[in-house]
C-alpha cells in the first residue's frame, strides 16, 4: 500500500509516498481502506521530531484521523462489517491506504456528510468538545474563550458552543473574524490589534468567561486567568506560542479557577474508546441533524503532502486541510 513513512526529521521535503506492507487487524480491530485523512497541528510536530507516535507501528507514519471503508474484520469484531463507512482518531498512521483501528474506537460516519469530508471531523471535535465540555464542564448560557478561531479545532469549538446553547469568543486574525462569526462566535477578536482581556469582560458584563480553550500557551496564560470567571476553568490543548512563561499563580487563587492541560494522543486505549463512545452518543446527532459541519479550507492529494504541511505552516488556511488518500 501507499503510505508516508518519515525516516528523517526535517522540513516538508522530507515527506515521501512510498510502498510499504499493508497491516494486519488483530481479533478486536477493523482494517479500513482510508479515503481521506486532514492535517493536524501534531504531524508537523512529528515530521520534525518533536511528537513521536507514543503507540509506533513497523513504519512511522503520521496521521491522527480518518475516513474510509470497512475492508475486514477481526475475528471478534461485532460492532463493523465489510463496507461500513467509519472515520475516527489514531494516534498515527492514518497518512496511508490501509489502517488498522479498534473496533470500539471508530465512529459511523453521520448520513449526511461525505465520506470524503468524514476525515475533517475526528480530531478536532473531540478535542475541543472534550476540553470545553468534559473538562471544563461549560454549560449552556455560560461562556468559552477559544484562541486561534479559525483553526481546525477552534472552528469545532464554535458549533460545539453553539449546539450546547453557550456562548463563544475567539481570537483569530483580522481577515478570518468574518469566517468566524459566520460560524457563530458571538465576538470575534483581532488578536493582533485588540485586547482580548478587556473584550471579553465587557462582552460577559466584568463576570468573565467560564471555560478557556488555549492552543497558544506563553503569555497567554497570565492573560487567560485576567479573563476568567470566578471558579473557570483553562484547558491548554496547545503551546504554539511556548511552554515556558512567568506566571502569577496568585491571581489565580482568589478566582478558585482550574488550569488543566491535556493531550488526546497518548491516552491509553480505554481513555480512547470512552471519549469516544461519549462522543458518539452526546456530539454526533448534531451532525445528523445538520447543526454542526466539518469545515474545510482545501483539500491535497496524498502525493501533494509537502504542499499542504508548507500550507499549513504558513497559518493561512480557516478549518481544516483534507488529504485524499483513496
Amino acid at each position: 500500500m501507499r503510505a508516508v513513512v518519515i525516516t528523517k526529521h526535517g522540513d516538508p521535503s522530507v515527506l515521501n509516498v512510498v510502498e510499504v506492507d499493508k497491516p494486519k487487524p488483530s481479533s478486536t480491530e477493523i482494517l479500513v481502506k482510508v479515503k481521506a485523512t486532514s492535517l493536524n497541528r501534531a504531524d508537523l510536530m512529528q515530521r520534525m521530531g518533536f511528537y513521536p507516535d507514543p503507540f509506533p507501528g513497523a513504519y512511522d507514519i503520521p496521521g491522527l484521523e480518518f475516513s474510509g471503508t470497512v475492508e475486514a474484520c477481526g475475528a471478534d469484531v461485532k460492532t463493523w462489517q465489510p463496507g461500513d463507512e467509519v472515520m475516527g482518531i489514531v494516534s498515527g498512521g492514518a497518512y496511508a491506504e490501509y489502517l488498522v483501528v479498534p473496533e470500539m474506537q471508530a465512529m459511523s460516519v453521520p448520513k449526511n456528510v461525505a465520506l470524503e469530508n468524514a476525515a475533517a471531523i475526528p480530531e478536532v471535535f473531540i478535542t475541543a468538545w472534550d476540553a470545553l465540555v468534559c473538562q471544563a464542564n461549560l454549560q449552556p448560557g455560560g461562556w468559552a474563550l477559544v484562541h486561534a478561531g479559525a483553526s481546525g479545532v477552534g472552528t469545532a469549538a464554535i458549533q460545539i458552543c453553539k449546539a450546547i446553547g453557550a456562548k463563544i469568543i475567539v481570537t483569530c486574525s483580522a481577515k478570518k473574524r468574518d469566517a468566524c462569526l459566520a460560524l457563530g462566535a458571538d465576538l470575534a477578536i483581532d488578536y493582533k490589534t485588540d485586547d482580548f482581556v478587556a473584550l471579553c469582560m465587557r462582552a460577559t458584563n466584568n463576570a468573565g468567561v467560564n471555560a478557556v480553550l488555549d492552543v497558544i500557551g506563553g503569555e497567554y496564560l497570565n492573560r487567560n486567568v485576567a479573563a476568567l470567571a470566578l471558579k473557570g476553568t483553562i484547558v491548554q490543548v496547545g503551546l504554539m506560542g511556548g511552554g515556558a512563561t512567568s506566571f502569577n499563580l496568585g491571581a489565580m487563587m482568589p478566582k478558585r479557577a482550574r488550569l488543566i492541560t491535556t493531550v488526546l494522543r497518548p491516552r491509553p486505549l480505554e481513555e480512547k474508546i470512552a471519549v469516544t463512545q461519549r462522543f458518539i452518543s452526546e456530539m454526533l446527532p448534531f451532525f445528523e441533524i445538520g447543526k454542526m459541519r466539518p469545515v474545510i479550507d482545501c483539500r491535497y492529494d496524498l502525493a501533494q503532502i509537502a504542499e499542504a504541511h508548507l500550507y499549513m505552516e504558513s497559518n493561512a488556511n480557516t478549518g481544516k486541510i483534507v488529504i485524499d488518500v483513496c
